[in-house]
């Protein structure tokens, strides 16, 4: 352990910390753009600079270790005039659109910009003027105007993607973030998982899909885990009047951290789809035609919807009978609930509540079962489940079905 003075306070260190951990760790902020604690330190964005007793210039808190004895000041008129100037510099070279911006209110520059009161400033240099979404990739938008060449992407990518995708290209004023050769992020073996937008501190890197829909005092942030396998990963669903515009990385995700793939972070718009099916379908002939009448005219049951269009071909008994519209498929017609018992073939699915649903299941298992024995069941797990849904689902075959024919997707 170490000891050294922080703005004046005595702090106790663990060996080998960098001066910004130990300033965190004892609660003094120092601003970063090109930090995060996920990442290597490489000292590029010049905003963490403290005042170090004994040293010639201004130090990078981010890259430089903390000594026993030292004595640091974070806020020193050297330090803060520092930071301004670095903000006055990228904000020459920035696009003045925060109004429209899509991570206006989510944006560590402009965050900084505000904290230090830094004015836009006005000249008549030369601005970069780069082509906006200039990639085919389908999942993330590209601004490089707004780029401020701190590099988290390009190490994220590298580091914890191991895909090395993104590089900065040419010298000086030229310099831009580019993907592989110049060359379209597919063509340079991107996987778009997002992991670059995820760790983008401006609107140069975005998510394509939720452009337009909402921003980060628009929407409400719900903690979820991905349903596409049995990983667990956790991360937030971005939400706006009843509906999921983004998924965001949770960097507390005990599982993933910021880490998603492409098909946790870009594959939620299943969630809205019209085919998607949000109540069980059991087939009319195992629910009872009367069940069946009485509980689609009061409205709990109803057709599926394939089975209301494969109905339209059926020539209605009656042809002074009435057409109910289809309020989904508004060209589609179908017969009226009274002349189910003639219209409706028994493998018609219904959408049911799930308490019948789940009745009818029981029922044939417990048929089955009494009838053929437990050797009458195969059950195959799936490894989109957790490990605690599939213990139980073992559980369930063994002692319920008493039967041992059980197999995973994931063994096959």
């Amino acid at each position: 352990m170490i000891n050294l003075t922080i703005n004046g306070e005595s702090i106790t260190a663990p060996e080998g910390a960098t001066i910004l951990e130990v300033a965190r760790m004892a609660g003094i902020e120092i601003p970063t753009l090109c930090h995060h604690p996920d990442l290597s330190n490489v000292g590029a964005c010049r905003m963490c600079v403290v005042s170090v007793q004994g040293a010639r210039a201004l130090q990078t808190a981010c890259t430089t270790p903390a000594a026993d004895g030292m004595v640091v000041d974070t806020m020193s008129e050297d330090a803060v005039e520092t930071r301004k100037f670095v903000l006055e510099m990228l904000l020459t070279d920035h696009p003045n659109e925060c109004m429209t911006c899509e991570v206006n209110g989510d944006c560590e520059l402009q965050d900084l910009v505000y904290d230090y009161g830094v004015k836009w400033p006005e000249h008549n240099g030369q601005r970069h003027q780069w082509e906006i979404n200039p990639d085919p990739n389908p999942f993330i938008f590209i601004d490089r105007n707004k780029c401020i060449l701190c590099s988290r992407c390009i190490r994220a990518c590298n580091e914890i993607q191991n895909r090395d995708v993104w590089n900065f290209a040419y010298r000086g004023f030229q310099t831009k973030l580019v993907a592989g050769a110049d060359q379209f992020m597919l063509d340079a073996g991107c996987e778009s998982c997002g992991q670059c937008v995820a760790y983008c501190p401006v609107g140069a890197l975005y998510d394509k899909m939720s452009i337009g829909l909402g921003r980060v005092n628009q929407i409400t942030k719900v903690r979820t885990t991905c349903s596409y396998c049995g990983v667990g990963c956790n991360f937030d669903l971005n939400v706006r009047d009843g509906r999921i515009i983004r998924v965001t990385s949770a960097a507390d995700a005990p599982v993933n951290g910021m880490a998603l793939c492409v098909k946790g972070r870009y594959g939620y718009d299943y969630v809205h789809h019209p085919d998607r099916l949000t109540r069980p379908l059991v087939r009319a002939k195992w629910l009872g035609r009367e069940a069946v009448e009485e509980r689609i005219a009061a409205g709990e049951w109803a057709i599926f919807d394939e089975a209301k269009q494969r109905l339209t071909h059926r020539r209605p008994p009656n042809d002074a009978q009435t057409p109910i519209p289809n309020t989904q498929y508004p060209n589609t017609q179908y017969p009226n609930t009274q002349d189910l018992n003639t219209q409706l073939p028994p493998d018609t699915f219904i959408a049911t509540d799930w308490d019948t649903a789940l009745d009818v299941v029981a029922n044939k298992f417990a048929e089955t079962k009494k009838k053929f024995g437990g050797d009458a069941f195969a059950l195959l797990a799936s490894a989109k489940c957790t490990n605690e849904e599939n213990f139980i689902f073992n559980k369930f075959t063994r002692q319920m079905l008493a039967t041992h024919s059980i197999d995973h997707c994931a063994r096959l």
